[in-house]
């Protein structure tokens, strides 16, 4: 909507005809009187900082010139239906939300897109994207670049033809971002990460599904995240947190994982070849990956082939003398954990079966260290600290030792013997978020 905004009171004072003079007392009364409707609603539509957009034809050009022209601080609202989108689409004003009448509601389809490497693109702060879905991108489906409180609200991404190699490979995908909200969304299909955040902090992804993706919710490379009360099912690995190499922000660290059921991640893996993901296996159901300060607790683990929990080194070599590839204090307490489903599939399914025999484990720790770590030892806070039931499953594979030493190296299955103090120092506080007006506490 466009407009010129009211003049200020002392333009006021000496109001003027469109002539240039002074507007004479007759005429003043008429405008007060006669025209004042229509004086009042011409502020109010020049005002106005809703857009309403509607399926129907060119609906590409006419959802993008929305994008385009809202004012910030302005919505763009999407009426119920299908909207055929055929390139990606962009937003770059701040303050803008852009809703739909529900995730199951508006859909825009990108089955036709015939350019653009995302969905929707976003790079400007304090955006709110809400109740809406997204269907089968190209790429990517909704991708926040460097931006500052970001919100995702009831959003569902979608690759509808079930779980491809050629699927995008992210669903949300809020990257080099702070200050990151994701609530009632639903993820499926992603060749990568259905839910991923990366290179960001401060981050709470509450409430949301992730189902048939490789990948179901991923931290990697981030600085205090809060991640709770989600649904992962039927992914090959339903939460990751990891940290990798050669990338601007590493170190990944303070990151809950709470109140989640990871249940039944039984998807094989089908993430293209040369992918990060393309290496865990298939019923993974918390894999942590050479990130320091990460607390589990109060989770509800069942149907994980693989294991409930992986803690593990960076397995590939690297040229980043900065990069530190081991996991550090990792606290795993208050789970709620069956008996293991031990079925193990993917690249590290033999040396699993080598490993642990036909008796699997709900915890799985590979034991690899550094080199003065696991010669004179380290503190449990150091490194992983268990305090779960007593029939908890627990396996140290001891991969350091075992690769080492000629002969064969016993698998610890003490979990005893990783109990240490229980607790971090100084504990991991929650994250609170500017934009957030439900936080959910500890």
């Amino acid at each position: 909507m466009t407009g010129s905004a009211p003049a200020g009171p002392r333009a006021r004072c000496r109001p003027k005809d469109r002539a240039g003079g002074i507007i004479t007392p007759m005429l003043l009364a008429v405008l007060l009187v006669a025209p004042a409707r229509a004086v009042a609603q011409q502020f109010v539509d020049a005002a106005a900082t809703i857009i309403e957009v509607a399926p129907g034809g060119d609906a590409t050009e006419r959802l993008q010139e929305a994008l385009i022209m809202v004012p910030e601080g302005g919505t763009v609202r999407l009426l119920a239906g299908r909207y055929e989108i055929t390139r990606g689409l962009s937003l770059d004003v701040p303050r803008v939300t852009v809703e739909g009448a529900g995730m199951d509601a508006t859909v825009l389809t990108f089955a036709g897109q015939e350019a653009g490497s995302e969905g929707l693109m976003v790079t400007a702060d304090d955006v709110t994207l809400k109740d809406f879905a997204i269907e089968d991108t190209k790429g990517d489906a909704v991708k926040a670049k460097g931006v500052r409180n970001i919100s995702f609200i009831r959003l569902r991404t979608e690759w509808t033809g079930g779980p491809k190699p050629t699927n995008g490979s992210y669903g949300l995908y809020p990257v080099e971002s702070e200050n990151v909200l994701i609530d009632g969304c639903v993820a499926i299909g992603a060749s990568d990460a259905g839910i991923y955040v990366g290179q960001s902090r401060h981050i709470v992804v509450r409430n949301s599904r992730a189902e048939r993706n490789v990948a179901g919710i991923e931290i990697e490379n981030s600085f205090f995240a809060d991640v709770h009360d989600n649904l992962a099912t039927h992914n090959t690995g339903g939460i990751l947190v990891f940290d990798l190499p050669n990338l601007p922000q590493q170190g990944g660290h303070d990151i809950r994982v709470f109140r989640n059921h990871v249940v039944d991640n039984d998807e094989p893996n089908f993430a293209p070849p040369g992918n990060i993901v393309a290496n865990v296996p298939r019923g993974a159901g918390l894999m942590i990956m050479a990130n320091r300060r990460v607390e589990v607790f109060a989770n509800v683990f069942r149907g994980n082939a693989t294991a409930d929990v992986l803690v593990v080194s960076y397995p590939f070599d690297y040229d980043d003398p900065h990069y530190d590839p081991h996991p550090t204090a990792v606290f795993i307490h208050d789970n709620d954990l069956a008996a293991p489903v031990f079925a193990p599939e993917g690249r590290l399914a033999g040396l699993l079966k080598e490993r642990l025999g036909k008796e699997g484990a709900n915890i799985v720790f590979d034991g690899v260290m550094p080199f003065r770590d696991a010669l004179f030892g380290r503190a449990p806070e150091e490194g992983i600290m268990i305090r779960e039931a007593p029939d908890v499953r627990f396996a140290n594979l001891r991969m350091i030792w075992a690769k080492l030493l000629p002969w064969r190296v016993a698998v610890d299955r003490d979990a005893a013997r990783y109990r240490g103090s229980g607790r971090l120092e100084p504990p991991i506080a929650g994250v609170t978020l500017p934009q957030d007006v439900a936080p959910a506490g500890r």
